[in-house]
């Protein structure tokens, strides 16, 4: 028993250290990130087409794609594209066309599929309409500042640069489960994403921007390429690093509208997400659970039991954890309308929530985008089910 005891504790202290060092670290990589300067925009901006893949009318769809028709730069081209006809969000796209009849807007209505991706099809069929040489591909819950494409345009003047995208602040409508699917992207994802980036990785990219030179595109096969794929932003980065080109995360910070009516989409959306990281990284996935800090540490405090000298050292680690657990609950909430404490209880429940959807993706090869159903298996290849 006595050697029992010593194990359990020296397991608790493992744990507690672990998530003390991991919650430190993504604390210093979001303060390191925030203090980057803005990119400088070249001396020569390049037209640029901007794709913009609709499906549905989400809640401040009509303010989201006016930003992107906002833009302080000198020549633009905005694409909507949609497969449906009767797709509310045609009206949209029809009345800023309207709205902004200087600004060069154009509407491709295509059902045509080029793979098991619905979205990547639809930004397929809208390719063929883009006039310029620099394109963006930017998702339909986005929204940006005027100056968005003088910034994410800028990196490209660098020719080792093959893609930039941007990393993003979701902004949750009121209703409780969107506030929490607000946390999982703003208080572990992107965190997670910028440490990694603090160590130097390179593999992130965001269908929330991803600008890229059509002569790249093109050298990797174009987005057909990836039209089979559920994680079609990551295999597009993984493609154009194969070809020698490196990944720029852009300072810009973009927003995002964050709705989730139910606690069944939230948790489908977010299954669909573990799947994804699962697809991804098969080996690592199985280790995630130690960038969940807070429950790691609970659990590690649990194993010690009432030993006394260890008990001193875990209880400074659960504190680190705390303080930085609310660090970046803080940091989430920067620029929220909503006052500033008033979620702070949910914090526990966002992180018991991240562990269950997390043993999901373990179990879980159907998932639910857009209305679709499809599987998905270890190759990351969608498929409709059987």
């Amino acid at each position: 028993m006595p050697a029992l005891h010593a194990l359990l504790a020296t397991l608790g202290l493992l744990a507690v250290a672990v998530a003390a060092l991991y919650s430190t670290l993504t604390v210093i990589a979001v303060a390191a990130w925030r203090l980057r300067r803005a990119a400088t925009p070249a001396a020569q901006l390049p037209p640029v087409t901007v794709l913009k893949p609709l499906c549905g009318a989400e809640p401040g769809l009509y303010e989201n794609l006016r930003s992107f028709c906002e833009q302080d730069y000198p020549q633009f081209q905005v694409v909507f594209g949609l497969r449906d006809s009767a797709d509310p969000a045609l009206s949209v796209a029809e009345r800023l066309r309207r709205e902004f009849p200087r600004c060069c807007t154009d509407i491709v209505l295509n059902p045509q599929l080029h793979g098991g991706n619905r979205k990547v099809s639809n930004l397929v069929n809208m390719l063929e309409r883009a006039q310029h040489e620099v394109l963006v591909m930017a998702d339909s819950d986005a929204i940006v500042g005027r100056d968005y494409l003088r910034q994410v345009t800028a990196p490209l003047q660098d020719p080792a640069v093959g893609l930039v995208t941007c990393i993003y602040r979701d902004l949750p409508t009121g209703q409780l489960w969107s506030r929490l699917g607000a946390m999982y992207i703003n208080e572990w994802y992107i965190p997670s994403v910028l440490l990694a980036w603090l160590c130097g990785h390179e593999g992130y990219a965001s269908g929330q921007t991803l600008c890229i030179r059509r002569d790249k595109l093109q050298a990797i096969g174009s987005l057909r390429a990836i039209a089979n794929h559920l994680a079609d932003d990551y295999k597009l980065g993984e493609l154009v690093r194969a070809q020698g080109g490196r990944i720029e995360l852009s300072p810009y910070l973009l927003r995002t509208e964050h709705d989730e009516p139910s606690f069944s989409g939230l948790q489908r959306h977010e299954v669909r997400w573990m799947r994804t990281l699962k697809v991804l990284r098969p080996r690592s996935f199985r280790l995630l659970f130690l960038s969940f800090s807070l429950p790691l540490a609970l659990a590690g405090s649990a194993l010690l039991g009432a030993a006394a000298a260890p008990r001193l050292i875990a209880d400074g680690g659960l504190a680190v954890v705390v303080l930085a657990r609310l660090a970046l609950h803080l940091c989430g909430r920067a620029g929220n309308e909503r006052r500033v404490l008033s979620d702070l209880w949910l914090v526990p429940v966002r992180d018991l929530l991240l562990l269950w959807v997390w043993l999901q993706g373990f179990f879980t090869s159907r998932l639910t985008w857009r209305g679709t159903e499809f599987d998905v298996g270890a190759d990351g290849i969608m498929r409709k089910p059987t």
